[in-house]
């Protein structure tokens, strides 16, 4: 049986999220550039307020009995991120098979946009056991589905 992505509709690709910020001095490394290892919690914080905005919030999923690990995540550097540069994170779903989400994200500079990183995450959602399960991910599914 082959898992395939739910279709896409028009409410994913046009649903998304901007989260700006500074990067802060601590994010930064000896050369006075953003870690590469800053970007991921980044995306994290793309990917909670994201969900956020829509009404979804893993502190209910959690509360619920259900996580949503991350299996895997990439980043694409472009350009370095400096101290005090003003940071967009926007987030999006690039795809929906449950139990699986996938996000997607662009991170920039702001106001010039200069494009930083572009990265990836993929997540399961399972119970405290570790058990797959489906319907969380189908519940946000149906949301986004009836946005478009």
């Amino acid at each position: 049986m082959k898992n395939e992505p739910t279709p896409t509709p028009a409410g994913f690709a046009a649903s998304r999220n901007r989260v700006s910020f500074r990067v802060r001095y601590a994010e930064t490394d000896a050369m006075g550039v953003v870690h590469h290892s800053r970007y991921l919690p980044w995306m994290e914080l793309g990917r909670t307020e994201f969900l956020r905005q829509y009404g979804f919030s893993y502190r209910q999923c959690e509360e619920e009995g259900y996580f949503f690990p991350l299996l895997t995540a990439t980043c694409h550097y472009h350009a370095p991120a400096r101290y005090d540069d003003l940071v967009t994170v926007e987030t999006w779903i690039k795809a929906i098979r449950p139990p699986y989400l996938e996000f997607a994200y662009k991170i920039t500079r702001e106001p010039d946009g200069l494009l930083l990183v572009t990265g990836e995450t993929k997540q399961i959602c399972i119970t405290k056991d570790g058990q797959p399960r489906r319907e969380p991910v189908k519940r946000l599914a149906t949301f986004f589905q009836a946005l478009s």
